[in-house]
């Protein structure tokens, strides 16, 4: 009972204090990560501490060279992209997309890529890392919606689409078998090879998105970074930024963050909660407003 009512008041208080910074910084720029769709059922990457919960995702290289990392990745997508396929809008995806509706969000920037804060009413989204609803190919550059590769690799490949194995990060499966045998969809125009349309790692950010986000930045007052560890240096450079420009810099995660250092305000607890409890408190000062 005593744990309950600790979680409870440091929800209470953590959420007040984020509605604090939110009025002294009405145009916020924030950036995303992993933890706000944990809610949604969409497993993430590392633990509280900042470290792998499992071994690290297919790197960039691997999968443009090596066939074989290509029938893995595949294969294992057959079943773990039904994750992000399946997933619900989490109260954390609700309340930014209200909040972005009050006017407190200059831009939203997200590193995850399953498109869940435009299904909740997120207008200003970039897609850091893009989108894994899209397959692309890296030849022509001919683009189709993923269930559609989908649907032709389980015609392809019967037996394991019919697999069963636990959900992982980013549309992935913990599923271990030789995979020698899948067969692989490629370019219907070219035949080349067709890559979901999100940044791996040991790849880059397009240039066009980072740009975008700096100069949302520059028209911001402060920066919150929600659900996120910010080891990947994608995102990490921009809390870096905002600190070298003296901008207040707040994060909103269960754990330990790359930034820690930088932070000027800093909440550890349950995001969904603390986000909902920053919206009420903000609503009544909307109506104040409007009187």
């Amino acid at each position: 009972m005593t744990q309950a009512v600790d979680i409870a008041e440091n929800v209470a208080q953590s959420g007040k204090e984020l509605a604090d910074f939110i009025q002294q910084h009405p145009k916020l720029w924030v950036i995303t990560g992993a933890g706000v769709s944990t809610d949604s059922g969409i497993p993430d990457y590392r633990d509280a501490l900042g470290q792998w919960k499992r071994p690290p995702p297919v790197q960039h290289g691997d999968f443009m060279t090596f066939h074989g990392v290509r029938q893995r990745y595949w294969a294992r997508a057959l079943i773990g992209f039904r994750a992000l396929r399946e997933a619900q809008t989490s109260g954390a995806h609700r309340a930014l997309a209200a909040l972005e509706a009050q006017g407190y969000i200059q831009q939203l920037v997200t590193q995850n890529v399953d498109r869940l804060h435009q299904r909740a009413g997120s207008r200003r989204v970039i897609d850091l890392h893009g989108r894994a609803d899209m397959v692309k190919c890296m030849a022509c550059d001919y683009q189709m919606m993923r269930h559609a590769m989908h649907a032709e690799m389980a015609r392809m490949n019967p037996t394991f689409a019919d697999l069963q194995a636990g959900y992982a990060p980013d549309g992935d499966a913990d599923l271990e078998t030789d995979f020698s045998a899948f067969r692989i969809f490629d370019c219907p125009r070219c035949r080349g090879i067709l890559k979901p349309d999100v940044v791996f790692y040991g790849d880059v950010v397009p240039a066009e998105r980072r740009l975008a986000a700096q100069v949302a930045m520059a028209k911001a007052d402060a920066v919150l970074a929600v659900g996120t560890s910010l080891m990947v240096f994608s995102g990490y450079r921009f809390c870096r930024a905002a600190h070298e420009r003296g901008m207040p810099l707040a994060s909103l995660s269960l754990g330990v963050t790359r930034a820690d250092a930088l932070l000027t305000h800093q909440w550890r607890a349950p995001l969904t909660p603390v986000l909902e409890q920053a919206v009420r408190c903000l609503q009544p000062t909307l109506s104040a407003g409007a009187r």
